[in-house]
């Protein structure tokens, strides 16, 4: 994740379908840890979430690690790869749809087996493929190196495609590639359904993506960037937007069509550290800490915070 610290001191539905409210708040005789620790050396990036399970990508090795939300007890579900990864979401069926980093990749997990489903390989080097959102026709994928997005389509029944059945969507319009740092990142769907949300990282800035055509839009939320913005969430009309370095989450409402919004101020919490990516699960929101100012080390800490939505 070398690039993404590099960019940042450089500037200083179901699963599958949008999610229609957003989560209650904890009780005050709750339980649930707050913090919850993963495995020493495991370097997480990104969450994805159901029922009281989170499961969390490594960006050192690509295992595979799923925490129980209620006790904090946790287990590996898929080994080391040793390509990174990065961004997550699963499904209804419980496949985990993870995106591959640097190895230009993406992969598909059965999390009850750990199995491997499928493989896709998108781009060689220099790519890095950095996030997926799920719609109820395909996943899609960010590379944070290349101004386009891979869609993966479902088939009826969810069906994979085979190895060679993705396309790449190249990006026109408002958006352009800028420098070698760390463009496109996270990825989620309009309110609507109807396009895709993504965010650039090292412009702060919000884009709607037609689907169909690769056009992109500027969002227009008056009087907010979204720099260091990583993970995005969409909950109902509110879009949360990770803004790792700044160890924030953006609260951004959204139109329908998600051409604009308006910016209702941001979450923090003290136990952050370089936070990633963000799930909802409990009534809580989850965002594992990626720590990119700390070097890594076999023996180096790493948390998930959970915080409150707003």
């Amino acid at each position: 994740m070398n690039r993404r610290i590099r960019t940042a001191l450089g500037v200083a539905l179901t699963a599958t379908l949008v999610t229609t409210a957003a989560p209650a708040p904890a009780t005050a005789h709750d339980r649930r840890p707050s913090v919850i620790a993963l495995p020493d050396g495991f370097a997480p990036e990104g969450v994805a979430a159901a029922g009281r399970y989170a499961w969390f990508g490594s960006r050192a090795t690509g295992e595979i690690y799923r925490a129980d939300l209620i006790t904090g007890a946790g287990k590996q579900v898929s080994p080391a790869t040793g390509t990174p990864s990065l961004g997550l979401k699963i499904d209804p069926r419980g496949r985990l749809f993870v995106a591959g980093g640097t190895a230009g990749d993406a992969r598909v997990i059965d999390t009850r087996t750990g199995d491997v489903l499928a493989s896709y390989r998108f781009a060689e080097a220099p790519t890095f493929v950095n996030d997926v959102t799920l719609t109820r026709d395909a996943a899609w994928f960010t590379d944070s190196n290349r101004p386009v997005l891979y869609r993966l389509p479902l088939g009826r029944g969810g069906t994979l495609p085979p190895a060679d059945g993705f396309t790449t969507l190249p990006l026109t319009g408002d958006f352009q590639q800028d420098g070698t740092g760390v463009n496109l990142n996270g990825i989620a769907p309009t309110p609507d359904g109807r396009a895709l949300i993504v965010v650039q990282s090292n412009t702060g800035t919000l884009f709607r993506v037609d689907p169909a055509t690769g056009v992109t839009t500027a969002v227009d939320v008056p009087g907010a960037t979204f720099l260091n913005g990583d993970g995005l969430l969409l909950l109902g009309r509110t879009l949360y937007v990770v803004q790792n370095f700044l160890n924030q989450v953006a609260v951004v409402d959204l139109n329908r069509c998600g051409t604009a919004g308006v910016a209702r101020g941001v979450i923090t919490d003290p136990g952050f550290d370089v936070p990633t990516t963000v799930a909802a699960a409990l009534g809580r929101l989850y965002l594992p800490n990626g720590r990119f100012t700390t070097p890594p080390t076999p023996t180096t800490p790493y948390t998930v915070v959970a915080v409150d939505p707003r």
